[in-house]
């Protein structure tokens, strides 16, 4: 997901795409640029057909929600966990 910069002061967009393997776009959405990343990941991913897919994502995704989201659709996240986690999960 790919995120337009702030310059001081100024209205920010933040672009959320999910691409496949070869970088290609398959769905993307825009948000403003004050919003936490993990609030639309549910919503990018719906549209798009996950099962048997390696979902890859920064640790701001890691959080329980996404990740079950993920796994109920018999995909994979690669998602690493945050440092302050409890109980971190291992990520290959």
């Amino acid at each position: 997901m790919q995120h337009i910069g702030k310059s001081s002061g100024e209205h920010t967009i933040k672009i959320y795409v999910v691409v496949d393997g070869l970088g290609n776009p398959l769905y993307f959405q825009l948000s403003g640029g004050n919003l936490h990343d993990s609030v639309h990941a549910l919503g990018v991913l719906d549209p798009v057909t996950i099962k048997g897919s390696n979902i890859i994502g920064d640790r701001a995704y890691g959080s329980l929600a996404i990740r079950t989201y993920v796994g109920d659709y018999d995909a994979i996240y690669i998602i690493p966990p945050k440092k302050k986690t409890r109980k971190p999960w291992t990520v290959d």
